[in-house]
């Protein structure tokens, strides 16, 4: 698969991430179906997966993605070397709702119960604080990142679901090397807001979250009708235009669409070999 490099590291990983979160919500597939899809994700040559310790049903169930993420790579006899997980902390499930928590304390916490989910042998690739909290200054939030760092329990950190000015602030306190905000095609604040162009700026990594608008929305793709009329004339789905559409959008966004099914993630990365136009990519803005 085609690589991209991770911000400013020397990690190269494919071009098509994995977003676990299907596989740990309400609605979740069977574990051993799960973990059937994330095999067959490395099969294809998926390195990177996207999760977080809130990716469950409620609290009683935190940390159940990490957990499912890290019982599959035990059991994949595939070539496990390059393989990079991304996961994230900072919201809480109480009830199935989703809540913020920046209390660094939690933070803290939140940090090595995920470090021992994801295995406890090795540091976490890439930690992301989730949401920023406005009880609590992003300094004070990622203070415990930056000791966890230092501890080496995290490799590189991330934050989502920020504005550039708190972006920029975060980059004051610990070195940032991507940014995961909503992107799809309801949902086009990062070229407005400034987001996209301030990370190809400074090259910082770009994942997209719910790149295909999520499940109330996924299925309302098929009634844009630029992006039907392409995925016609390109002989692939409609989910296929749409993630080629974000790559083309720029060099720095890495998408990682959500898989609960064999077929979702097989289907997801055949959008590498779609090449858009720019004027496709117009025709596609003027669409949506």
């Amino acid at each position: 698969m085609e690589t991209k490099t991770l911000g400013h590291t020397n990690i190269e990983v494919g071009a098509i991430g994995l977003g676990a979160m299907p596989m740990s919500i309400s609605g979740r597939p069977p574990e051993s179906e799960a973990i059937a899809v994330i095999h067959r994700a490395l099969d294809l040559g998926v390195t990177l997966i996207d999760t977080a310790d809130s990716y469950c049903q409620d609290e009683s169930d935190k940390h159940h993605s990490e957990q499912l993420i890290a019982k599959a790579l035990q059991s994949y006899s595939g070539d496990k070397s390059r393989i990079f997980v991304a996961t994230k902390g900072g919201l809480m499930r109480p009830g199935g709702t989703w809540k913020l928590n920046g209390d660094p304390k939690h933070i803290r916490g939140a940090i090595a119960r995920s470090f021992e989910a994801l295995g406890g042998d090795k540091p976490i690739d890439l930690w992301q604080y989730h949401a920023p909290d406005p009880a609590y200054a992003i300094a004070e939030s990622l203070a415990p990142a930056k000791e966890a760092v230092e501890a080496g329990k995290i490799r590189y950190i991330g934050v989502s679901n920020f504005s550039v000015k708190q972006i920029e602030e975060a980059r004051r306190v610990v070195e940032i090397v991507s940014v995961q905000n909503q992107y799809n095609p309801w949902h086009r604040n990062p070229e407005t807001e400034g987001v996209l162009d301030y990370c190809e700026r400074e090259g910082l990594t770009f994942f997209p979250w719910s790149p295909l608008g999520g499940s109330r929305r996924v299925g309302n793709l098929q009634d844009i009708r630029a992006i039907a009329q392409l995925a016609t004339e390109k002989g692939v789905s409609i989910y296929c235009i749409v993630l080629a559409w974000l790559r083309a959008k720029s060099p720095c966004i890495l998408p990682i669409p959500g898989a609960s099914k064999v077929s979702s993630i097989e289907d997801s990365v055949r959008a590498i070999e779609v090449q858009l136009s720019p004027a496709e990519v117009r025709q596609i803005d003027d669409g949506i």
